[in-house]
């Protein structure tokens, strides 16, 4: 009977051993590595390292700026509303380290690019603290173009789907910051239709790039 108890603790420490060999092949930018970790089906793409403030492999995308690995995370369930320990978004990473087509990647994937961390700095914020002044630029021309959609239907016209409801997304039907009035934050991508969306989206920006 302390066989099937053994196996089960070694596969436990093999799948732990993965996550953390995750985190260090994305922040790597080790494509082959990534894909090859996740291709395994054990892994979550969505694990906090406790020893690095809770981030996941998509936080070390946005901070490396690795948009083929933050591509390939997507494609695997990886969720960009996550937080770590102080409520930094990949897009406040994205913000620090200037890294401009991460978060234009971020903006065309509806995540939340202007959420506050847990002492109320946006990414737009961290990008004037670290003189990030294109990031800057960007977030704050998303802002307002984002505000406007939301809020008008393409005749100029108020969208029906956001009537009575100044926080929801235009036909999502639902608030896309949790009901804190974040014109950014979208869900976490439970429904497969939304996740093709991203992947889409993701890998139009990423070949803008080259």
């Amino acid at each position: 009977m302390l066989f099937p108890q053994l196996l089960f603790l070694i596969m436990e420490l093999t799948k732990l051993s993965d996550m953390t060999k995750l985190h260090q092949a994305v922040a790597a930018g080790d494509y082959n590595s990534v894909k090859k970790i996740l291709k395994k089906g054990l892994c979550n793409p969505n694990y906090k390292d406790v020893d690095w403030n809770d981030r996941t492999p998509l936080h070390w995308a946005a901070i490396k700026g690795h948009m083929e690995v933050l591509q390939l995370l997507i494609e695997h369930g990886a969720r960009p509303c996550l937080v770590t320990d102080v409520g930094w978004t990949p897009a406040h990473f994205a913000a620090e380290s200037g890294h401009l087509n991460v978060l234009k990647a971020l903006h065309a994937l509806h995540a939340a690019i202007d959420a506050p961390d847990f002492f109320g700095d946006t990414p737009k914020r961290i990008a004037q603290i670290y003189g990030q002044k294109a990031c800057v630029a960007f977030l704050e021309k998303a802002y307002h173009s984002s505000r406007l959609a939301r809020e008008f239907g393409s005749d100029g016209k108020e969208s029906a789907g956001n009537a009575g409801d100044p926080h929801s997304l235009p036909g999502s039907g639902r608030s896309p910051g949790g009901g804190h009035g974040n014109p950014f934050q979208y869900s976490c991508l439970e429904n497969p239709m939304e996740k093709v969306a991203w992947q889409t989206t993701v890998h139009r920006v990423a070949k803008s790039q080259i």
